[in-house]
């Protein structure tokens, strides 16, 4: 039997909304986003039409990278709330149908959770098997890996005379996935919070779980699908939920594996592709280069076209890590409504489940702030970096204006009053200027707003098999400034249609679709027989 075939009627046609929870809600005047304040916003999110939360990691932190290095699985960190608030935001949101998806890092923890605080005493200690160790002498790593933060990937730890294998933070050790005792504490602590009631997982960085340092191999190791297999057996399998692994390191034959209809491994994974095509070749993100429209049309068709019945996408723009879409491919100036919708038609229209990051729905832009104005040590480090290598001022702020990920991470913009209605004092980080104009108030009031677009987006998902089990195929894909598409299941089509330029372009509809369509959504109210106008975007059910 196949075992996902329960979860296709809630996954498949689902939209997942994800929330940074340090700033959406802020409930007890601290400045810092909470479980509380995410649980006095249900409701406007049950309007939005969602049928997931997932919600960035809220578990006991010591914060030394943003909550990713978790020092206790099964409780909830102070500055969010307590165990008790968790589970009343679970039932709470069940209530309005809505699922709670947790944001699950399972390729280390933080070194003081206890098991790394036992681990490090001593060689003989029941905790010690549960990391990475090698043996050496101080000073001379056992070879030269270098983590994904800078520095080396191995920490020497006196008291055992042995070094830990850290691939982030050096707060941040790796778990042993060879030792079964590690994955039977972890799929424990899983089936503790399905109990619990939650919807999902996100499994952060699931593709580094079987590491071979020895080998220098990191991500896609030997035994990585014989774990992930057992912990989808072990755990997911016995319940209804939705499970997304990131995988950087993620191809389409990879991500058919991940992804099996059979439900063996995950419901699907982030695969980050299209995000890199606005970067100078075989550069950072921060060496910026305009987007490659035509190449992100073929990357995009490529994961429809191959994933096609045989797996399931995932659907994003944004995400915590990311700048705000609509500054970084659309125009945040005089066609930011249009541009944003155009490319909410973009994503939604295409096959998988889409993820829609707090306040994409209103249109929320990227904040130009100064230097001093950022808080991530990401973007605080680069500054630092390229201005001791020589570049500009000016030229390291276009960098950061366009990519760092503060972008995503100030405020959610509730309402045109003091710190946009976050918080009551002082915001833990700078709420965006502009949110006496961009906020869910004005937007909840205007019908033609981003949010009312995206709340009909949904509801076509919800109402047309097509746009969910529809076979995707890219029409014009040498057009540069057009992204033309079809999905078709049986004798139903639907076409969409999206300007990708700020100027008139022109259009002819393809003579096999000139007969009887009607305009399921428009981000313009008119359409014209010959040309596109700036940023604009229609889906078409074609008769």
């Amino acid at each position: 039997m196949d075992i996902n075939s329960k979860k296709e009627q809630w996954w498949k046609p689902a939209v997942i909304y994800q929330i940074y929870p340090k700033s959406f809600q802020d409930s007890n005047g601290d400045g810092i986003g909470d479980l509380q304040g995410i649980i006095s916003r249900l409701d406007y999110l049950q309007e939005l039409g969602i049928n997931a939360i997932w919600l960035s990691p809220v578990y006991r932190s010591p914060q030394d990278d943003n909550g990713y290095d978790i020092s206790d699985y099964q409780d909830i960190d102070p500055m969010f709330g307590t165990l008790e608030d968790m589970e009343q935001l679970i039932t709470e949101a069940k209530k309005r149908d809505i699922r709670i998806i947790m944001d699950l890092v399972l390729n280390h923890t933080s070194d003081e959770h206890q098991w790394f605080q036992e681990a490090r005493k001593s060689r003989d200690n029941p905790y010690h098997d549960y990391y990475v160790w090698r043996n050496g002498e101080e000073g001379t790593p056992p070879n030269d890996m270098g983590g994904c933060f800078g520095g080396s990937a191995w920490e020497w730890v006196p008291e055992v005379g042995q070094y830990y294998f850290h691939q982030f933070a050096v707060k941040q050790p790796d778990l042993n996935w060879d030792n079964p005792k590690v994955r039977r504490e972890l799929y424990d602590m899983i089936l503790w919070w399905m109990e619990k009631g939650v919807g999902g997982f996100r499994l952060d960085v699931i593709d580094q779980i079987a590491k071979e340092p020895d080998s220098k191999i990191t991500n896609n190791g030997p035994k990585l699908h014989e774990y992930i297999r057992e912990l989808s057996r072990e755990t997911f399998q016995k319940g209804d939920l939705i499970t997304v692994g990131e995988a950087w390191g993620a191809n389409p034959e990879l991500a058919k594996l991940y992804s099996n209809p059979d439900g063996s491994e995950f419901s699907m994974v982030f695969q980050f592709e299209h995000i890199g095509l606005d970067q100078q070749e075989g550069k950072s993100k921060w060496d910026l280069a305009p987007l490659n429209f035509i190449e992100l049309k073929k990357v995009l068709a490529k994961w429809q076209k191959e994933l096609f019945q045989t797996g399931w996408n995932s659907l994003f723009w944004n995400n915590h890590d990311l700048p705000r879409i609509v500054s970084r491919w659309g125009n945040d100036n005089e066609y930011r409504v249009e541009s944003a919708k155009m490319l909410a038609t973009v994503l939604h229209g295409m096959q998988g489940t889409p993820y829609i990051y707090q306040g994409e729905e209103l249109g929320m832009t990227n904040a130009r702030y100064t230097i001093d104005e950022y808080c991530d040590i990401e973007t605080l480090n680069l500054y630092k970096e390229r201005i001791k290598e020589g570049y500009l001022h000016e030229e390291v702020m276009t960098s950061i204006h366009a990519k760092g990920r503060d972008n995503a991470r100030t405020p959610m913009q509730w309402d045109d009053s003091k710190h946009a209605g976050f918080t009551d004092s002082t915001p833990w980080i700078k709420v965006n200027p502009n949110y006496q104009v961009i906020n869910a108030k004005n937007e909840f009031k205007d019908r033609n707003s981003i949010f009312h677009y995206y709340k009909k987006l949904i509801l076509l998902r919800k109402n047309y098999e097509v746009i969910v089990k529809g076979k995707f195929d890219l029409l014009l894909p040498e057009h540069p400034d057009l992204f033309v598409y079809t999905r078709t299941l049986e004798k139903t089509v639907l076409l969409v249609i999206a300007n990708f330029r700020g100027e008139k372009i022109p259009f002819s509809m393809p003579a096999e679709y000139q007969g009887s369509k009607e305009c399921l959504i428009s981000n313009y109210s008119k359409q014209e027989d010959s040309y596109l106008q700036p940023y604009e975007a229609a889906m078409y059910l074609l008769k």
